[in-house]
Formats: structure tokens, sequence, C-alpha cells
């Protein structure tokens, strides 16, 4: 069986973060959070990574990453420019940037042909992540069945500002009912408030799970993406799968001294080496 591939989405400017915090070194030897999560993918089974970038980082990304990469794992690289887009569509008069997730995932449709799941470039998800969705990959048979692999609201927040989060609504089997993009959620003392489209401020648990852009898909994907995105949320499911991994992420520069520091405990436990690569 074929090995499935990873999908990074690394062209996002991180507005919020200020420069590129895709190529921000974290680790003790100078790694990425991209590192880490192509450490724990090819650990867990994934044979290949294809990344999404800007054309103006090529460069610099082939430097960080090709040169030293080439010899770990097999990496192809595709750009997510604002003309890719299926026949009979028209860039809108006035756009000046590419869509989101599933444009960026339509324009690596001639680089993969396996099962593949999808991650963040500045997002830092865990070992027990990847286990999980290869394990979905591999063993789930259904072709238009897809998975996120979803994690607790309360292990995904930033003690340095608001996020927003996608809440997903689950059915009892596990299915995904449908995701609520929630703006400004934020952590205070007395717990977790957020303000709905009324204006009116809702609290939360922390137990609500949240997608993190950690997504497994088949090669039926594309199919759907390219036509009516009606008949693409009418004809397929897709399965909630749960980690227990922790996850974090570099939404604010601020938070890069606690991924330093949550990495560093993680190589001083044993989990990763000094040096990845």
């Amino acid at each position: 069986m074929m090995k499935p591939t990873l999908m990074v989405l690394a062209a996002g400017m991180g507005s919020r973060y200020g420069g590129n915090k895709q190529l921000d070194q974290v680790g003790p030897s100078g790694e990425t959070i991209i590192d880490y999560s192509i450490y724990d993918a090819k650990r867990a089974g994934f044979g290949k990574v294809v990344f999404v970038i800007r054309r103006d980082i090529e460069e610099q990304f082939k430097e960080t990453f090709i040169k030293r990469l080439k010899d770990v794992i097999e990496i192809d690289y595709v750009f997510q420019e604002l003309g890719n887009l299926p026949a009979g569509y028209t860039v809108p008069e006035g756009r000046q940037k590419p869509w989101g997730t599933s444009h960026a995932i339509l324009v690596t449709e001639p680089k993969i042909h396996e099962p593949f799941g999808v991650i963040n470039a500045d997002d830092y998800y865990g070992y027990d992540a990847f286990k999980v969705l290869h394990k979905f990959l591999t063993e789930d048979t259904s072709d238009t069945n897809y998975c996120i692999v979803g994690y607790r609201l309360g292990n995904t927040l930033s003690d340095h500002g608001h996020v927003n989060r996608g809440i997903c609504r689950v059915s009892d089997d596990g299915f995904l009912q449908n995701i609520v993009e929630t703006r400004g959620i934020e952590k205070r003392p007395d717990g977790v408030f957020a303000p709905d489209a009324a204006g009116n401020v809702n609290q939360y648990t922390g137990d609500e799970i949240v997608s993190m852009n950690l997504f497994g898909f088949k090669p039926s994907v594309y199919k759907y993406l390219n036509i009516e995105f009606s008949n693409f949320l009418k004809e397929i499911t897709i399965q909630i799968l749960r980690s227990n991994a922790r996850w974090f992420g570099v939404t604010y520069r601020e938070d890069k001294p606690f991924v330093v520091e949550s990495i560093r405990k993680m190589v001083d436990q044993g989990m990763y080496p000094e040096k990845l690569f």
C-alpha cells in the first residue's frame, strides 16, 4: 500500500504574528515547527511531504527545507496563486489574495494521488495526532469518508490574545455535523469567552471539540472540490477523530517563548532528539 502524503499549508502571511512565522526557529538546533511536524509524520508512517507556498518565498523555502530534508523524506511543493482556479472560474474583480484551505488543496491535485493529511505550517500537533491520522488514512475503506483530528478548545488557546476557532458540532456516532467559525475567543481568569454575531458574550467550557486544520482526505476530494460545493457537502462524510496530543502554535509573537520552552521540555524528556535531522 502506498504511504499517505502530508500536505503543509505554508502560504499564509502570519499577519497577527508579524513576519514569516513558518520559518521561525523554535527548536534547540534551529528547528522550525514544520520540522517537528515532518519528524512526527515520518515516524507515524507518512511517505511524502507536499508544501503549498507563495512564489516570493520559494528561494528561502528551498534553502530552509529542500536542502536539509531531501535525504530524509520525499519533498515537493506547489504555489498557491490567485489565478489557480478550476476550469470555468475567474478571479473576482478586486480580489488580492488566494482563497483559503479548499483552494490550497486544489492546487496540489497534480502532485497528490494517494490519501493525504493537511496541516498548518505554524502549528504543533503532536505525534499522537499524526498516528491517529495515519491509521485512518491507511485503514478507512470508504472513498468518500474524510476526517478531522479534533482538539479540546481549552488546549488551543493563547495567553497573549484572542483566537479564532472552528468549533465542531459532532453527531453521537462521531461524524461532523457543522463547524461554527467562532471569532475572538479569549481565555480569562474566570473562564473562556467569545462574542457572538449579535454582540452577546458567550462562555465556553473548554471541552468543545475544535478543528485546528488537521484534516485527512482521499484523492476523491479533488473531484468534489472541483464541482459545486452543495454537492460536496451533500455526498461526503467527515469523521471526527480525537487526539490526546497537546496543540500549540504561534498566533502571536509573544507565544514563541512558550513554544520554545515546550519543545525544550519534550527534548529533555526524550520525546525528540536534540537535533531532528
